[in-house]
């Protein structure tokens, strides 16, 4: 189970640019305007007449792989596109809201304690943020553009625009690890960076650059970042706001500071309730990541964890993410579970966890 969702497959994601290049080949433009010819010879194409387009092409040229969509889309007429883009672009669940969810991914930093929690992979020695493997699709699309905000998140919206979404509200993910422990300059640049690329203005301040996303053409409907509930202390929080930062993903994972001193986590369940309570009453959104599986704990007392998150004022989170701890090369878990000090939970135990939480989340509470 990844802690990232994909939105797209990696395959496109990463050779997206390189696809619609070869499709402006003579020889391979023909080839797909064909499949398109025999799409619009039908009065209501679906999803499974694309799929029969594209065998009966790659069959009689002897194709060495199925047309994809993206590249069908690049060769569509102005006048096709009413027709066939609806049967043709991806449906991205987090699109359907009206808002573009993009994911950016920050360099490489160190963590912010000493020692790495015992399950947490990734971090500066890797070339990947820390808690973050370099597999995941956003970590890619950081890599690719060498971590700068500005082309993470142009080369997304064009992506998307690439495969038929209009793109004209902008929610920013913030990934990457703490960013409040980041330098200063850095989360400002950061951002700055950000919005520059949605309003494709180069501004000289992050001022000026909210300034700018009041009256872009994209608009920027929100901004979340991850921390540390020992990183949303008060200066923290106020800092965060003046960023314009809408929303804050603490990384909690359970809330029982017995397993905290096994992972080796570094704060306490104390500080998960005074950043809660914090950042909501500066009016921001609070999620919260959630890790069932830890050492420590097993399936009664992950589930009694998650019935008290729900239920206790001093937790309640407007959103939840869930992702069962894995067992990673490198870290201190994999020491563990090579030594037999430690079981994670199988494909089927996670799946049934998460089917009784599913049960008692709160219709206010959102799963992301």
């Amino acid at each position: 189970m990844n802690k990232v969702t994909t939105i797209l497959p990696a395959r496109d994601i990463m050779n997206l640019e390189k696809i619609l290049q070869s499709s402006n080949t003579k020889e391979t433009h023909q080839k797909l305007r064909e499949v398109i010819e025999i799409l619009l010879e039908i009065p209501q194409p679906t999803t499974r007449d694309v799929s029969l387009a594209k065998m009966k092409i790659a069959k009689k040229h002897n194709l060495k792989k199925i047309p994809s969509n993206s590249e069908l889309i690049s060769c569509l007429k102005p006048n096709e596109k009413e027709k066939l883009l609806p049967i043709l672009r991806r449906k991205i669940t987090r699109i359907i809201s009206g808002v573009t969810v993009v994911a950016v991914m920050t360099k490489p930093w160190p963590c912010p304690q000493k020692q790495p929690c015992a399950y947490c992979p990734g971090g500066p020695p890797y070339g990947v943020p820390q808690s973050y493997t370099g597999h995941e699709p956003a970590t890619m699309r950081g890599l690719q553009s060498s971590f700068d905000p500005y082309l993470q998140v142009k080369n997304r919206i064009q992506q998307l625009q690439a495969i038929g979404h209009v793109v004209d509200k902008v929610e920013l993910i913030i990934m990457g690890g703490t960013f409040p422990s980041t330098p200063i300059e850095y989360q400002e640049t950061f951002i700055k960076g950000c919005l520059d690329s949605i309003t494709e203005q180069k501004s000289s301040s992050l001022e000026l650059a909210k300034a700018n996303a009041e009256t872009s053409r994209i608009r920027n409907a929100g901004i979340s970042v991850e921390t540390r509930p020992d990183w949303a202390r008060p200066d923290h929080v106020d800092h965060m706001l003046r960023m314009g930062v809408t929303r804050v993903e603490l990384g909690v994972q359970n809330i029982h500071d017995d397993i905290y001193a096994l992972v080796n986590r570094g704060h306490t369940v104390q500080d998960i309730v005074e950043a809660t309570r914090r950042l909501k009453d500066a009016g921001l959104e609070v999620a919260y990541h959630l890790m069932p599986g830890l050492p420590g704990s097993n399936f009664q007392r992950d589930l009694k964890a998650f019935k008290k998150i729900f239920t206790d004022a001093n937790f309640k989170p407007d959103m939840i993410k869930i992702y069962p701890c894995l067992v990673l090369k490198g870290t201190k878990v994999y020491e563990l579970w090579k030594n037999g000090e430690y079981k994670p939970y199988t494909n089927e135990e996670a799946a049934r966890l998460i089917t009784e939480v599913k049960k008692l989340v709160p219709p206010w509470i959102r799963i992301m």
